[in-house]
């Protein structure tokens, strides 16, 4: 790849990886890559209408890029029409928005217009945000001091890709 390297130069799954590479250890930025990745609508839309910067590191354990959203850019890329979505999809775009860069965002708006394959995106990607999938159960000993046990696992996991 000569030149500065472009969202458009990866496919998808590169794209995933290189904006998760940037998100991880953030559960907030990472339920928001993992909300738009898994909704299946957002990552190709946004890469083609240029709204995904790309970086090189050289220091990075696999030389892979990372990526970032342009989340500033989003309300005015959907007015424009550069990017479209149903209601409910521009609905996840708000919410991983709201996760990833604190955007404020209306609940009730939000979860009124989510069918319900959105609705289990959102809780996974709100389960995720809260650390869940670290939770441990709270085990007592004979003395009653606590100490962790178990790892629950997420409160609602991420569905399954098809």
């Amino acid at each position: 790849m000569l030149g500065d390297p472009q969202a458009v130069d990866l496919d998808l799954l590169d794209l995933e990886s290189a904006l998760l590479r940037a998100a991880v250890g953030d559960y907030a930025a990472e339920a928001a890559v993992l909300l738009l990745a898994d909704s299946g609508h957002w990552l190709p839309r946004l890469q083609a209408a240029g709204l995904v910067s790309i970086a090189l590191d050289g220091d990075a354990v696999d030389g892979g890029p990372w990526a970032a959203v342009q989340w500033g850019d989003l309300d005015g890329a959907l007015r424009a029409g550069r990017i479209s979505g149903t209601g409910g999809e521009r609905r996840l775009l708000r919410a991983a928005a709201s996760l990833a860069e604190g955007q404020p965002v209306d609940l009730a708006d939000l979860t009124a217009g989510l069918d319900r394959g959105e609705l289990t995106l959102l809780l996974a990607a709100l389960a995720h945000a809260a650390g869940s999938h670290e939770h441990h159960d709270v085990l007592r000993d004979g003395d009653g001091l606590s100490q962790d046990g178990p790892l629950l696992g997420p409160v609602v996991a991420w569905p399954q890709r098809d």
